[in-house]
């Protein structure tokens, strides 16, 4: 196929299918994924948890520290520690 417009439809071709390709594999492997999950959530696991620990997993400790940080001072602005709640007008 020749140039059309200034675009090589050859080279486009080609990038496409690829792209195609690869989007079939990313689908079977999201179905992998899934019967992992329905596997692991059969013998007991809460598949909610699983992927909450994937995401931190992922992160940087200092930023996973962070975010720890930030979650256990909102839990404990809104008493959700056990402890009351702070005065809003102590800020």
């Amino acid at each position: 196929m020749s140039d059309v417009g200034g675009i090589a439809g050859d080279q486009l071709r080609s990038y496409i299918e690829r792209i195609e390709r690869l989007e079939e594999e990313k689908a079977t492997l999201q179905n992998d994924m899934k019967e992992v999950f329905a596997e692991a959530k059969g013998n007991g696991f809460d598949v909610k948890i699983m992927r909450q620990v994937l995401k931190l997993r992922k992160m940087e400790a200092a930023d996973r520290s962070e975010q720890e940080e930030l979650l256990e001072l909102y839990k404990r602005a809104l008493g959700m520690d056990g402890a009351p709640a702070g005065d809003p007008d102590d800020e």
